[in-house]
């Protein structure tokens, strides 16, 4: 079932009417080819052209009794354009048709999820300036480690994106090729020079060795690629759950007016779009696992493939397609709570300076273990009791020896964790 929220043109592509209308223009393509090589009447051509249509129900009604959709999908032609569809589909077999069809659909798909890609990423670019200098604890492990700011998580994300947008356009490359070398490749029935000619009417590259099939690891690839822009949301939406918790709450993803969160809890404003992401997420991914399992294949060909990817491939599209947009809307009206965030970081006693203090005993003459040591001491105190990590060190008479409580003071300096930020900033956005 396609999400509600997808767009209506990424829906349309792999509608049957869509399908089988690339079907038709590969055809015609292939008859102009043969006009031009002089194997094909003009009179013909232009019969084919004014009369070739296809209805879809038709298709269906054929394809009951011949139990194959290619053959069916010519049959409906044929019965519009009367003799003359004797030419269509000269010296092609059905996956050269369906596979060089199958390409033009997915880099129509690709330009589609590019552009979402292209809003997602100005949104985070809006967001990642507007919480640049946002204060707020970095963590490991889901515990305290040191601060950053909030800004950094959308310019991390950021790039993340454009990684992937680079992957799309490789991948768009890798599956742009036609294929019309017949049953087993050998173009035992067609010249190469028609294979050309159609490939550059259809804006295709020719599959440089083919068998009866464009090579599947080219979809494999493709396929992998939505897995990973699904895994990049994943990662996103993940924490944007975490920072939704009650425990934390430095974000959460919008609430509309009249939402409802629990059928049971009237307070309750649950993540669930973020949810929703990491769920959809898996999906893409067992559908990566299927397309590097269509790479195999008997001999020339089987059809172990075909009935996979006639689920994957629209359903991966439809649910990137659907995913970008989804997150593009949480992070568009995301709520960011930044006396939270300051209120957090103040929660681990300031014992996030730990390496600070440890540096600068090292580097009034202790070794790093004894500095070490002397700072984890203090530290597991700190945690244990409740008490101030700064006020401890300053008792601590083996610190003092090397640190006046002075230096002591400017160790506990939060500016000094944010101090690259702007240049970050400026190698992301050059």
């Amino acid at each position: 079932m396609i999400p509600r929220y997808t767009r209506p043109d990424m829906a349309r592509i792999w509608k049957p009417e869509n399908k089988f209308q690339k079907w038709l223009d590969v055809e015609i393509a292939a008859c102009e080819a043969w006009a031009e090589l002089g194997e094909i009447p003009q009179k013909s051509l232009n019969t084919i052209k004014k009369k070739a249509k296809f209805d879809v129900k038709r298709i269906d009604e054929i394809e009951k009794t011949v139990k194959h959709d290619v053959i069916s999908f010519l049959t409906s032609v044929a019965e519009n354009v009367g003799p003359d569809s004797r030419y269509i589909h000269k010296g092609l077999t059905s996956s050269d048709v369906v596979d060089t069809a199958l390409a033009i659909l997915m880099r129509d798909a690709v330009d589609i999820i590019t552009q979402d890609m292209k809003d997602l990423m100005k949104v985070l670019k809006v967001q990642a300036f507007k919480y640049k200098d946002t204060a707020c604890i970095g963590r490991s492990h889901g515990v305290h480690a040191e601060p950053m700011t909030f800004g950094l998580k959308f310019i991390l994300w950021y790039e993340d994106v454009k990684r992937n947008l680079e992957r799309l356009k490789q991948a768009r490359e890798v599956i742009n090729i036609g294929k019309l070398s017949g049953v087993v490749g050998t173009f035992s029935n067609i010249p190469p020079k028609l294979e050309e000619m159609v490939c550059k009417r259809l804006g295709l590259k020719p599959e440089p060795v083919a068998t009866q099939v464009v090579q599947r690891d080219r979809h494999a690839e493709f396929v992998n690629t939505l897995a990973l822009i699904a895994a990049g949301i994943e990662k996103i939406a993940l924490e944007i759950r975490h920072l939704q918790r009650t425990e934390v709450l430095e974000a959460e993803e919008p609430f509309e007016a009249g939402q409802k969160g629990s059928s049971a809890m009237p307070h309750k404003r649950n993540p669930v779009g973020c949810e929703n992401l990491c769920g959809l997420a898996r999906v893409v991914r067992s559908n990566a696992m299927a397309a590097m399992e269509n790479v195999a294949l008997w001999h020339e060909r089987d059809i172990s493939h075909s009935s996979v990817e006639r689920i994957i491939i629209p359903d991966s599209t439809i649910l990137v397609d659907y995913m970008i947009q989804r997150l593009t809307k949480i992070l568009k009206g995301i709520h960011v709570y930044p006396k939270r965030m300051l209120d957090n970081i103040q929660r681990s006693y300031g014992l996030y300076n730990s390496q600070r203090v440890l540096i600068a005993l090292t580097e009034k003459g202790l070794s790093r273990e004894d500095a070490y040591r002397l700072v984890q001491k203090n530290a597991m105190q700190s945690w244990k009791d409740g008490k101030d990590f700064k006020e401890l060190l300053k008792k601590d008479k083996d610190v003092k020896k090397h640190l006046p409580m002075i230096e002591v003071e400017r160790l506990f300096d939060l500016s000094y964790y944010l101090k690259n930020v702007d240049f970050i900033f400026k190698r992301v956005f050059k």
